[in-house]
């Protein structure tokens, strides 16, 4: 089987994004725009994914610092043609290459391994699309008998020419032999002194190739961004995309316009999610899960039945079957929510174990604790789990009742039914079944002249 080889350019400036972050770290869908297709070459299956960086190179390979990719450097850019040609020793003989573009991030799987399909010794596969408006683009050239001739670019390309609606998106397969035949043999003879990788269409019918042609199912797929109005319409595109996958798959949505996806979501049936909801990283969502508006949820599971009120926040947690959260809640990392629990307004939890049935209703900070069955937590109460170099546990057992406005300085652990007095601060461990109260003693002084304010 002939392998494939995948050569992303990237080295480009994108100075009409107007910042000083290289244009295909800029994100869609939370990710930047060469992760997108660095995943999709991983999708295809390549045998070796080659890079080719030039502005900003240090920055893209921090950013994508991944062990199966080889970076070509292009310290000077001179065209795509001469991208190309700086990761050609990198390329075996008998590999078929796939070109792709750092900032075109969003061509499907399924539309690339069509036209990898096309390619032979005797063939060069070609993605082209048809637009309304072609303005800037290069145009495919055909002979009478519909049969691909070349590519001229836009600013090479006659009137007549420039009313062909038909455009190359720069994405082609090829065999890596032909590649090293013929891109020593470009010419930068043209109106930007470029070396195109375009060029080597007409090469290719010169020597006697078929020029084979796809198209994607969407022009958005090979859109690629120069500015950031590009981005946020690819932006756009993906999301509606998303949106109309989680109706099919069992989601009503209350607005498909304000819900984001950046990530991976999955879900199960009669998901309810309503507006201005984010999801980020991977997230599952149980049947019957219900999703309030305002609510960003990063790296979470939430089992079937869960009800996530309002404006919360859940970052790499776990929320059990019938839980309920928020509204204003917010779910730190390692918080792990039993079935049947609640965690109310106010309330932040973190590296959290709530066990089945537990309440922490409302205005309240748990960290670094374990707390067993039927809990009830008052509202005010907080685990002091740092002593500002180290953290401590607090273990509540099962059927505590914490009365409100407690503070547990940690570690303690505070046994089965015990019951802590409201605005306790408890300094030693509570044995099953006590009462413990930990508070001054109240005064109450006759005759209290209150403070007046001086004329």
């Amino acid at each position: 089987m002939t392998p494939l080889h995948v050569v992303i350019l990237a080295a480009g400036q994108g100075s009409r994004m107007k910042s000083s972050l290289p244009k295909v770290l800029h994100r869609v869908a939370g990710k930047p725009m060469l992760h997108h297709v660095i995943d999709t070459a991983r999708q295809l299956g390549a045998s070796g994914i080659h890079t080719v960086i030039g502005h900003g190179a240090e920055q893209v390979r921090t950013a994508t610092a991944q062990s199966d990719l080889s970076w070509v450097l292009q310290e000077q850019q001179l065209g795509t043609g001469h991208a190309v040609a700086q990761a050609l020793p990198q390329l075996p003989d008998d590999a078929s290459v796939l070109v792709l573009y750092g900032d075109v991030p969003l061509t499907r799987r399924e539309t690339l391994e069509n036209l990898i399909s096309q390619v032979s010794e005797q063939s060069l596969a070609l993605l082209t699309v048809n637009l309304d408006n072609p303005d800037g683009y290069g145009r495919i050239l055909r002979d009478q008998d519909g049969r691909v001739t070349a590519i001229v670019e836009q600013k090479d390309a006659s009137a007549a020419q420039q009313q062909i609606s038909e455009v190359n998106t720069g994405i082609l397969a090829v065999s890596a032999g032909h590649l090293k035949d013929w891109l020593p043999r470009l010419s930068n003879s043209n109106a930007q002194g470029e070396y195109y990788l375009t060029d080597i269409i007409a090469m290719a019918v010169a020597y006697g190739l078929e020029v084979k042609v796809s198209q994607p199912a969407n022009p958005f797929e090979v859109q690629g961004v120069n500015n950031r109005i590009q981005l946020a319409e690819l932006e756009r595109w993906y999301q509606a995309r998303e949106a109309e996958r989680l109706m099919t798959e069992g989601a009503t949505l209350a607005d498909p316009a304000r819900v984001d996806v950046r990530g991976e979501l999955t879900i199960g049936n009669d998901v309810l999610i309503d507006v201005n909801v984010i999801f980020e990283g991977r997230v599952t969502l149980g049947s019957n899960v219900s999703i309030g508006p305002g609510c960003v949820i990063r790296d979470a599971t939430i089992a079937d039945g869960a009800d996530i009120k309002a404006n919360s926040v859940i970052e790499g947690a776990i929320v059990g079957a019938h839980a309920q959260v928020g509204p204003f809640a917010r779910l730190r990392p390692g918080t792990e929510l039993a079935a049947n629990t609640k965690v109310g307004n106010f309330v932040e939890t973190k590296k959290a174990l709530v066990g089945e049935g537990s309440k922490i209703n409302h205005l309240s900070y748990v960290g670094d604790a374990e707390l067993g069955r039927n809990v009830n937590v008052g509202a005010g109460t907080i685990t002091c789990n740092y002593d500002g170099v180290n953290k401590f546990r607090t273990v509540i057992g099962d059927d505590v009742f914490v009365g409100s406005n407690n503070s547990l300085v940690a570690p303690v652990t505070i046994d089965k039914g015990a019951t802590l007095g409201a605005g306790s601060t408890i300094t030693r461990d509570v044995g099953e079944g006590e009462l413990a109260v930990a508070r001054g003693r109240q005064r109450n002084i006759d005759n209290w002249d209150r403070p007046v304010r001086k004329s």
